[in-house]
């Protein structure tokens, strides 16, 4: 397979779980500041989703439906909802003959139903709506890929677009929720950490997951041992990088070759498999995010690079 097709679908599938996870983010922080009015969680949102800096920029003041427009539809954005669906339906266009009718179908009705719905700013009553429909659109589309797909090279970089930018997101709402939520050290274990810690939860869906394990008793070390350990969660870490692993085998397979990138994903698979959230808790949660998120950043770059994208 040709290296810009490889790059077109694994670009495609990293946008389209961005999209969805940007609006995982807005629903969080709307849900949490209907019960704690003020601009700490958007700041925080902001921040997980890497575009403080550009809102500031263009906004200054962090206020709630500013910063809900800026991530839902600001073209000037390049992680907002609408312009991650723009980037992967344009990808999804670079590889039609190597995606299915239903994949190509699945982004391209998206696209033109979100672009429709967010051709003007939404409304507070209408935010819960448009969030679950982007939600939808995404499970469509990964439905699509899963019912209509060949098993094969397209297959897998395809999965690791998804994994690698879900692994992403999912370290930085940790990391962010230690040194942005969490409003003072004194704070730790108190009734306000542990729903803080709960919000975090309810941003990758886990809220019901983690109340089944364990009985609904919510606590900070229970709640990242979930979310970076516990490979039943689809949204851990070691879940994404499990998935990672499998799909570069498997082009090893393929292609009887080994790269780079499979060393560094074997490194991060011993790393997650032998550690535990003691070890993490000791050595330093924000620590421990950083440099998973270095590595995360490492391994989509020697993807990139071995596989020959820009080829």
């Amino acid at each position: 397979m040709l290296g810009k097709t490889a790059g077109g679908v694994f670009w495609m599938f990293r946008y389209l779980e961005r999209s969805e996870n940007t609006a995982r983010l807005i629903d969080a922080g709307f849900r949490i500041a209907l019960t704690r009015p003020g601009s700490e969680e958007w700041t925080s949102v902001l921040k997980t989703a890497a575009a403080e800096q550009a809102y500031r920029e263009a906004h200054g003041e962090v206020v709630q439906s500013k910063v809900i427009d800026f991530l839902l539809r600001d073209p000037q954005n390049p992680s907002s909802v609408m312009s991650s669906y723009a980037q992967a339906r344009q990808n999804a266009r670079t590889v039609r003959t190597a995606i299915t009718q239903e994949v190509w179908e699945a982004v391209n009705d998206a696209y033109i139903t979100l672009k429709k719905r967010l051709a003007r700013p939404v409304a507070e009553r209408d935010l819960p709506d448009v969030l679950a429909q982007i939600r939808q659109h995404s499970g469509l589309v990964r439905g699509a890929l899963h019912g209509s797909m060949l098993r094969n090279d397209v297959f897998d970089f395809c999965r690791l677009g998804t994994f690698l930018e879900r692994a992403d997101n999912t370290a930085r709402i940790l990391d962010v929720k230690y040194y942005v939520l969490l409003p003072s050290i004194t704070q730790v274990g108190s009734s306000l950490d542990n729903v803080q810690w709960e919000t975090i939860l309810r941003s990758v869906s886990g809220v019901r997951s983690y109340s089944w394990l364990n009985q609904g008793k919510a606590t900070p070390m229970g709640i990242a041992d979930f979310l970076i350990f516990d490979p039943r969660m689809p949204r851990s870490l070691r879940s994404s990088v499990n998935k990672i692993r499998s799909n570069l085998t498997m082009l090893e397979n393929e292609y009887l070759e080994q790269h780079t990138c499979h060393e560094t994903v074997e490194k991060l698979h011993r790393c997650l498999s032998t550690s535990s959230v003691e070890e993490v808790f000791e050595e330093g949660l924000h620590e421990f995010l950083t440099e998973f998120l270095a590595n995360i950043a490492r391994l989509g770059a020697e993807i990139e690079a071995d596989y020959r994208f820009t080829e």
